[in-house]
């Protein structure tokens, strides 16, 4: 079944969408598939799946890792959501410039963003359910956020009083990130752009 990249976005992050087979049964539908990604020079070896169920105006994010670098293919398996990606990698183009769009369980569309994104999401349908294939196992010791109101980044979310975690409330402000030693382990770099013939 074909998969194909719909769109991509700040040269890096892409909109995925899927063919899918329906009939009275029901449907089925290849999400992933190594030799496809890999065609499309898209990361085709994923080392950690997570999955999480979120009820209506919550929102999670915006988290991001750098030891070891973690990109993430999202979906959204279960109701409606807003999936964000922040770029946050030192000496790019488009530092501070976002991405977001609303996916719903029926449109079969993934958002991939690689490992100089901060992401996040925010529900909402009363309930979602969102599934993340991470190129790299999580590392407590390795991760961080950006807050998600942070005014220099200016994300247009679709919730405007959400719930938050305490982490996620207290996260600290795209600048005050750049201005850590660690940020330095984000950089641009050229070669983790997609190539304008697979947009």
């Amino acid at each position: 079944m074909k998969l194909e990249i719909e769109s991509v976005h700040m040269g890096a992050v892409a909109v995925l969408k899927s063919e899918f087979f329906q009939d009275d049964r029901g449907f089925f539908v290849e999400e992933f598939r190594a030799d496809q990604f890999k065609e499309l020079g898209l990361p085709h070896n994923f080392a950690q799946e997570n999955h999480s169920g979120s009820v209506k105006n919550v929102l999670r994010g915006l988290h991001f890792q750098w030891n070891p670098p973690m990109a993430k293919l999202m979906r959204v398996l279960s109701g409606t959501a807003f999936l964000v990606a922040v770029d946050i990698r030192k000496k790019s183009p488009t530092l501070g410039q976002w991405f977001g769009i609303e996916i719903s369980s029926d449109e079969r569309r993934q958002l991939y963003a690689p490992a100089g994104f901060a992401r996040g999401f925010c529900v909402l349908s009363d309930y979602a359910e969102i599934q993340y294939l991470c190129t790299g196992v999580y590392n407590s010791k390795g991760e961080s956020g950006i807050r998600w109101n942070d005014p220099e980044v200016g994300i247009d979310w679709p919730v405007k009083d959400p719930i938050l975690s305490s982490k996620d409330e207290k996260a600290q402000l795209l600048n005050e990130w750049l201005n850590t030693e660690n940020s330095d382990h984000i950089q641009f770099d050229q070669n983790d752009q997609l190539t304008p013939t697979l947009r």
